[in-house]
């Protein structure tokens, strides 16, 4: 390669000496010497780095002849004229933005050089290493929700649709029109025609992710229903309540909540509030491949295709009110039944409505049971309490250090790793931690009931639901808040909004790692908020499915 400290200009920063490395460039000022105060404003500036990564590379694009500026303020001469008019090619890239270091931002780095020959050499050896990343999609399928979060649908693909464009990634883009229209749509999709695809990006609310996820693993996954107690329950037989449902929640990056029964909800609705439908109806999709060399021949067998796998992912690019991902019932399914009448309202329902469930202090009389793993706190059972293995819990210890979740996270590394089979009901894991789980129930008046597999951080909770919570480990966390006065529960909901507080240390909260749990209520009026959809079920049975789906994402962020 014209490789290793090769001279060009760049623009903002004057003459570099360009060197080309594994994982990407890096350039130094040619004369520091002379323009100390030139790379000096290079350095300050919010968007740009003296080094570049292939994997932050998203385009590689040569341009017309034109002028590489210097920065205003420095004498710094290019190639023997200053603001000189030369061949020039620009490197798009996705770096850090310097305001909100959590947030991705786009930026150009332009490069300038006298001869066009050595322009297009760069061009086309910067091409080559970035489209031979294997990890890099080529066709994606898009839903956009036209009317979540007030229209940010919409906006928000607008905006992000010329990066796919410049980065030469297909899109087939739909633009849902009902409730049910990307489940129907991916759970009638062939798998010849869903091999088509790298993968989909959901462009919405939690309740759109939610929906694409179900489809597409509602013909393409086969599991069994969660693992519940034997003659658990308020009823007199084993057989299933009217009103029972079972959910999976899998995690990883590879991470997102799957549901393997549910109930069907309404599906009047405009928002980002779109409930799994089991549908037949045909979505009438057409679908033509974009990449003529993966068309198989009308001989060819398509293999099926199942979860989990290694090629297909998922992507979301957050538009809704909430954009969480968690099953919460109680307060939180209260808050989101409550918010259905204030729509007209946009995110602030959330707040409005939360504040009247919030004074109306109710409680719920209910029944869970978990399976205990080693971080369990240590038990006890009274003998009129212990049946066919269950184990009443009475006592609560100190909670262990937290270890929190990053890019590159060294559990979710081992985890993902210690087992072969991803996607079982009880992670391979979760059988080191523990070889015989038992059984384990708490019962009496819960004021809300949680489960999550992410930490669910956003503006208002900097650390989350549950801070300590693993994307790949195969453990969801539960929270179970019993009934307390009305100051004690307003502490405690406090709590979430200041960081580095613990909010779950309070003596009426309970916090169970586990890897599945199943609920029963002793009223038919329980209100489930199912990643931000409603969701009525008095007996809910939900599990941990490790490595069930990939997603377009390197980890939490600081």
């Amino acid at each position: 390669m014209q490789g290793d400290g090769e001279v060009l200009f760049l623009g903002g920063a004057g003459e570099v000496a360009v060197t080309v490395r594994h994982d990407g460039l890096s350039f130094e000022p040619l004369h520091p010497e002379r323009n100390s105060s030139c790379w000096s404003s290079f350095r300050l500036q919010p968007k740009l780095e003296n080094k570049i990564k292939f994997s932050d590379v998203y385009a590689v694009q040569l341009l017309d002849e034109g002028p590489v500026y210097v920065p205003w303020n420095t004498g710094i001469v290019a190639q023997g004229k200053k603001n000189t008019e030369m061949h020039r090619f620009a490197v798009h890239v996705i770096t850090r933005s310097r305001k909100c270091p959590s947030a991705w931002v786009p930026c150009e780095y332009l490069f300038g050089h006298g001869n066009l020959d050595t322009c297009k050499s760069w061009v086309e050896h910067l091409s080559a290493r970035i489209n031979n990343e294997q990890d890099r999609p080529k066709n994606l399928l898009v839903f956009v929700h036209p009317v979540c979060g007030k229209g940010r649908g919409c906006k928000n693909w607008e905006t992000v649709a010329p990066l796919f464009d410049q980065a030469k990634v297909n899109t087939k883009v739909i633009t849902t029109e009902r409730a049910g229209h990307a489940y129907d749509t991916l759970a009638s999709l062939s798998d010849k025609e869903l091999k088509k695809f790298d993968g989909v990006v959901a462009v919405g609310g939690d309740g759109l992710f939610n929906e694409i996820l179900n489809g597409l693993l509602s013909s393409r996954h086969k599991t069994s229903y969660p693992p519940t107690p034997e003659g658990f329950g308020y009823f007199g037989s084993n057989e299933k309540p009217q009103g029972y449902s079972n959910h999976g929640l899998n995690d990883s990056l590879r991470t997102s909540d799957a549901v393997n029964g549910m109930l069907p909800g309404d599906s009047n609705k405009s928002d980002d509030h779109e409930p799994l439908l089991s549908t037949t109806q045909s979505a009438g999709l057409d679908i033509s491949s974009s990449n003529p060399n993966t068309e198989p021949s009308s001989g060819d067998q398509v293999p099926l295709v199942s979860f989990p796998n290694d090629w297909f992912r998922l992507g979301i690019i957050p538009s809704g009110s909430t954009d969480a991902i968690a099953l919460r019932y109680g307060f939180y399914g209260e808050v989101i039944r409550e918010s259905e009448n204030y729509r007209w309202m946009g995110p602030a329902r959330y707040d409005f409505s939360g504040t009247m469930v919030f004074l109306k202090h109710r409680s719920y009389e209910a029944k869970v049971a978990f399976l205990e793993n080693r971080s369990t706190p240590s038990l006890t059972a009274s003998a009129e309490n212990v049946a066919d293995g269950v184990q009443p819990l009475q006592s609560c210890q100190k909670r262990p250090r937290k270890t929190i979740c990053r890019t590159n996270c060294s559990i979710c590394k081992e985890t993902s790793t210690s087992g072969q089979n991803s996607g079982d009901a009880i992670p391979d894991s979760s059988r080191m931690i523990c070889k015989n789980p038992k059984w384990v129930w708490s019962k009496g008046r819960f004021l809300s009931v949680g489960a999550a597999v992410i930490s669910c951080r956003n503006e208002r909770a900097p650390d989350g639901l549950v801070a300590e919570a693993h994307l790949s480990d195969g453990f969801l966390h539960l929270l179970l808040i019993r009934d307390c006065p009305l100051p004690l529960y307003l502490w405690h909901l406090t709590q979430f909004t200041k960081k580095g507080s613990d909010p779950l240390t309070f003596k009426f909260v309970e916090h169970h790692k586990t890897t599945a749990f199943t609920f029963i209520s002793s009223h038919d009026e329980s209100v489930w908020n199912l990643d931000g959809e409603l969701f009525q079920a008095c007996e809910v049975s939900v599990q941990a499915c490790r490595g069930l789906v990939s997603l377009f994402a390197s980890g939490p962020e600081v």
